[in-house]
């Protein structure tokens, strides 16, 4: 079962190696924008899964935070994106 978890983890980290790419290599702004939340939400499973994997319940506290927060940036982000400022 323990390996299950260590095999989940290793195909999440994987997965935000593939997110990074295209991070760093997107067509454009937007793209690159889906793709650094994208590498939030796996960050987010990937603490999930580490708090079972290492029997630590405060990972999925940490993991709620990091989710509002990633939620926020993106919001903030797409406003800055979209106006031009963040203020009007």
């Amino acid at each position: 079962m323990i390996s299950l978890f260590l095999y989940n983890g290793v195909l999440i980290c994987i997965a935000i190696g593939l997110s990074l790419y295209r991070v760093i290599a997107g067509p454009g702004v937007f793209n690159r924008t889906a793709a650094a939340n994208i590498i939030g939400t796996k960050t987010i499973t990937l603490l999930i899964v580490m708090g079972y994997y290492f029997e630590r319940p405060y990972f999925f506290d940490i993991s709620l935070l990091y989710a509002m927060i990633n939620f926020i940036g993106t919001l903030v982000f797409a406003k800055y994106l979209e106006r031009g400022n963040l203020w009007s």
